[in-house]
């Protein structure tokens, strides 16, 4: 494997540069010799943020990033994600890319907790009364749900209003 390492306004020092070489290197026994690792070194403020990926010829793409007070950490954490991207979708990537000469699957760990394919476990039925988008959240509210499913009394159509991660919230309008 070629390992790229690039700095973002900062200069990349041999012990950084060996660092994450001697990390991706791990990867080598899972690709074929000609897959290149991109790793880009940034800071901003005091959060030192490492971008670690490895495009492969058939279209799959790992990619990782971390920030950490720590050059050193964000590299092992960094790398930790790769590690635990390529365990979660071995199953996922080997039966879609099968044949495919950039990645041995051989060697990629099986990961146990990985389901195929994804099934509904759940179904709830529940009345939809007309209301408008403000009542709306204030049911949400009192349920404690992130989002809430109501029949919009206004335009008489199916709406959901949903919590943003910002606190604010939003409403989904779906049209045909």
């Amino acid at each position: 494997m070629k390992v790229i390492v690039t700095g973002r306004n900062l200069v990349i020092t041999d012990a950084i540069r060996k660092q994450v070489t001697d990390k991706l290197n791990k990867f080598d026994k899972y690709f074929k010799s000609d897959v290149e690792a991109h790793a880009t070194f940034t800071t901003q403020k005091n959060k030192h943020i490492v971008e670690v990926t490895i495009p492969l010829k058939n279209g799959t793409l790992f990619r990782a990033e971390s920030a950490t007070d720590d050059m050193y950490g964000s590299i092992d954490e960094a790398i930790d994600k790769i590690a635990r991207q390529m365990k979660k979708h071995k199953t996922k990537i080997e039966r879609r890319f099968k044949g495919h000469e950039s990645i041995k699957f051989e060697s990629i760990p099986d990961d146990k907790d990985f389901k195929d394919e994804a099934s509904i476990v759940k179904t709830k039925r529940f009345p939809v009364k007309p209301m408008v988008p403000e009542e709306a959240v204030l049911q949400m509210e009192l349920l404690g749900h992130d989002f809430f499913v109501f029949l919009n009394g206004d335009t008489e159509e199916v709406n959901v209003v949903y919590r943003r991660r910002d606190g604010d919230y939003g409403l989904i309008e779906p049209y045909l």
